[in-house]
């Protein structure tokens, strides 16, 4: 019977896979599951359907989460892999829906961009390399392992008995290769650097025939400022990528051990979705934590002796390179006063058009020894045009490193082994890493891929418009037509054109280290970092208002001044500090707003429109406003809109301007004599009336989520209010907040104790599953919704423990 059944399931796999070769002409290789003997493993479920996976061998260990990953979010993970295999527009046409690796417009323009990647082979060649620069062999063990889990899981279930209706028959649910996961993971990746400007890579094409060449045209931009505010605006649009990290160390925890709140803001769904899972090979892994859907290894979590978080780093991962064309031949550029020619490639992916018929979409792209050519980007004036070109470098084109950063994170035992894992392999994309350990030692390393562009570099070779951007953004515009502005190089670096570990800003301390994606000065204002090269970050700039309300609120909890129990750090007021959602600007100038409010002549607001609106009950809401974002405060979604709207007018007015030697306290005091504060209030008021939200309404009634046809509300707010607990919703003029954004996804602290368990406690917000028929679709929503977070299970007593316990074996198939 068992062969029987495994006959029928090989031969539904062998099915499935030459129905997507003759479609796509792609074909997967052998699944690991036709392997002599096959891996195996053993996934033991509990609370909130959480898997423990445990395995002999890594490729075991893959298997477990594959199959795991498979059953709870089958539909985003197959969407994902038509996004890296570019066929989005074959099986979901050309349009729609999206989910990309970046801002793509369209199905065509990712498919378009993707499918250049791949035809480049960059990630077939950075698999050839031995590691560090390949994955290391258990890497690959996984990664082997990994796909035979999610195909068993397809092959078992089939198709059309997918309980997600999302996909539930698709045409485009398919086997998947060992390709496909190392394509993903080169895309999250790239999704920090070429993956921002998707649309400007596919779009740009040489100038018309004929085209004339101006003459000394410079390319400085006529308003700087205004090209700094744009490239700021471009660099913070991470798609809902951010994080708030906390490390505490011996000194201020109760206990004298490490503790670690991990707290990433990361989308609620798409391809970038976490997942929670504790992987464990006995003696030689023991992991618990979340992984983006489809990477096979935990992204942030602890073992028994150290625990990490990342947050999405202020260093800019790539540059810009200004090209000369050759006089009358635009796809050729002076390199050194030689001619040099573009590398064109002709692009074609199958499109299916609305009445079922297939074709093939072709586009020409170019790109140059740095990287691909680039259109309008960033905000700035860089189309292609007769005498200027300019072209996009990564620093994290061809990074499979990162896979082997993570792998050694999940068997570190103490913060210097995070550190000499981030400093081996150099692999970690686009993000910093926050540590504590059993010791009481914490960690912040901004070691990650970074472009090895000095301050003297970008003094010698920044253009124009490098020039004028590059102290106020660090992005560099960097001289393409001379060899000496290639990226440099360092002796302790793992790639030629990055920056080396000694020169990018770590901080270890025996109290705090923190970080809510500013740059690594004021990791802890006690010790400011400085020394590092603009690219890495700035220095001695104004703060955000996350940053500033974590700095507040971790001194606070130092000197026991913030209302809560005791002094110092226990697990317990880490979670307090957080879920208190207090904002910084609320602090600083809600009061001043109400009693401005309450002077308005006649109780009348202006507002844009040039008329005025009835501001009492406004009025009212903003003085009985506790000031926090709770789902029962009274007030909340007004400050709000009204503080949204101010920041439309530009930077907000402060009497007390921004003091570098007072950076957490400045800039402050809101000038309420500014006619743009009063007209943002009337704005606000009218605004929540054509929506029919009383200024007053409960905060839960407007911000909420849908799981299904129940309303589950959610706490916290923007990151622009200055919130720790960042919440962030679709907001629609017309109705009001909409879906979910990015949020609260994976919260996990971890206090370290004597004993080789940890005490933790974790949430992952938007629930387990993607799919609607899972009892984990929102049992974890409902938590967050109330403030609660649920025990973490590491040691092996503490799992067979769970009144939830349920163990799934998967043996091998032969």
């Amino acid at each position: 019977m068992a062969r029987n059944t495994r006959r029928r399931r090989l031969a539904r796999t062998a099915a499935l896979a030459t129905a997507w070769a003759l479609a796509t002409g792609i074909t997967p290789p052998a699944s690991a599951d036709d392997r002599s003997g096959g891996p195996a493993a053993t996934i033991r479920y509990t609370e909130y359907g959480v898997p423990h996976i445990k395995a002999d061998d890594f490729a075991g260990l893959g298997l477990g989460l594959g199959y795991a990953s498979a059953k709870d979010n089958i539909c985003l993970l197959a969407d994902t892999y038509l996004t890296v295999s570019a066929r989005r527009s074959l099986y979901r046409g050309p349009d729609g829906p999206l989910n990309a690796y970046g801002p793509a417009s369209s199905n065509l323009n990712s498919d378009l961009y993707h499918q250049q990647v791949n035809d480049s082979r960059v990630v077939e060649d950075a698999l050839a390399r031995p590691a560090p620069n390949g994955p290391r062999a258990e890497v690959r063990e996984l990664v082997r392992g990994y796909v035979a889990g999610y195909n068993r899981y397809l092959a078992e279930t089939g198709p059309g008995n997918i309980t997600d209706p999302a996909c539930r028959g698709a045409d485009w649910l398919r086997p998947i290769a060992e390709i496909d996961v190392y394509r993903q993971f080169h895309a999250l990746g790239a999704s920090g650097g070429a993956g921002r400007v998707i649309d400007s890579i596919v779009s740009a094409q040489p100038p018309a025939a004929g085209a004339r060449t101006a003459r000394k045209r410079s390319t400085a931009p006529e308003d700087p400022a205004a090209a700094v505010a744009a490239v700021t605006a471009a660099l913070d649009d991470t798609g809902g990528m951010g994080s708030n990290a906390f490390a505490v160390g011996s000194e201020q925890t109760g206990n004298g051990r490490g503790l670690l709140l991990n707290n990433p803001h990361f989308p609620w769904t798409g391809a970038q979705r976490l997942m929670e899972a504790q992987l464990t090979v006995p003696g030689r892994m023991n992991v618990s934590g979340a992984a983006p859907l489809g990477v096979p290894l935990i992204r942030s979590g602890h073992t028994r002796g150290v625990a990490w978080s990342h947050t999405v780093s202020s260093a800019v991962p790539l540059s810009l390179y200004e090209l000369k064309p050759v006089p009358g031949d635009p796809t050729s550029h002076l390199v050194d006063g030689v001619p040099e020619r573009m590398t064109r490639r002709e692009v074609t992916v199958p499109v299916r058009e609305a009445d079922g018929t297939v074709r093939d979409a072709r586009r020409t792209l170019w790109s140059t020894r740095y990287g691909p050519v680039v259109g309008k980007a960033f905000g700035l004036p860089t189309g292609w045009t007769a005498d200027t070109a300019y072209a996009l470098r990564d620093a994290n084109e061809g990074n499979l490193r990162g896979l082997n950063t993570w792998f050694d994170l999940n068997t570190a035992q103490s913060t210097d082994d995070v550190q000499n894992a981030l400093v081996r392999t150099q692999g970690m994309p686009w993000v910093n890493t926050v540590a504590a350990d059993k010791a009481g030692r914490t960690l912040f390393s901004g070691v990650h891929a970074i472009p090895h562009i000095t301050d003297a570099l970008a003094n010698r070779c920044n253009t124009p418009l490098g020039s004028a951007i590059y102290a106020g953004t660090g992005l560099a515009v960097l001289d393409g037509a001379r060899t000496e502005c290639a990226w440099g190089s360092s002796a302790d670096a793992v790639v030629p054109g990055l920056l080396g570990p000694s020169a990018l800003p770590v901080l270890r301390r025996a109290d705090y280290v923190s970080n809510s994606n500013d740059s690594a000065w004021l990791t802890n204002p006690r010790q400011p970092l400085t020394g590092y090269p603009r690219i890495a970050g700035s220095i001695g700039t104004e703060r955000t208002m996350r940053t500033r309300m974590t700095l507040t609120a971790l001194e606070e909890r130092i000197a026991g001044t913030d209302g809560l129990p005791g002094k110092g750090f226990t697990r317990e007021t880490m979670q307090d500090l957080l879920f208190t959602d207090r904002s910084a600007v609320a602090e600083l100038a809600a009061a001043d707003t109400a009693r401005m409010c309450a002077a308005l002549p006649g109780g009348k607001a202006p507002t844009s429109g040039g008329g005025q609106v009835d501001a009492g009950p406004a009025c009212a809401a903003l003085a009985g406003w506790d000031g926090r974002y709770r789902t029962d405060s009274r007030g909340a979604l007004l400050f709000t809109r009204f503080w949204i709207g101010l920041q439309g007018h530009g930077t907000p007015p402060w009497r007390t301007p921004y003091d570098p030697a007072d950076p957490v306290r400045t800039p402050r005091d809101l000038n309420t004599a500014d006619p743009a504060v009063a007209t943002a209030l009337g704005d606000a008021v009218a605004e929540l009336a054509r929506l029919g939200i009383a200024p007053d309404a409960p905060l839960g009634e407007s911000q909420y989520v849908l799981r299904g046809d129940t309303k589950i509300p959610t706490h916290g707010g923007p990151a622009a209010l200055g919130l720790i607990n960042v919440q962030n919703h679709v907001w629609d003029p017309a109705e009001g907040y909409g879906r979910v954004d990015y949020g609260p996804s994976f919260i996990q602290i971890v206090s370290f104790t004597g004993g080789d368990c940890p005490d933790t406690v974790r949430l992952l917000a938007p629930s387990q599953s993607g799919d609607p028929t899972s009892p984990h679709y929102a049992d974890q929503t409902g938590l967050y919704a109330e403030s609660r977070m649920t025990e973490g299970r590491f040691c092996e007593s503490e799992i067979a423990a769970s009144p939830q316990l349920r163990t799934v074996e998967l043996r091998p198939t032969s």
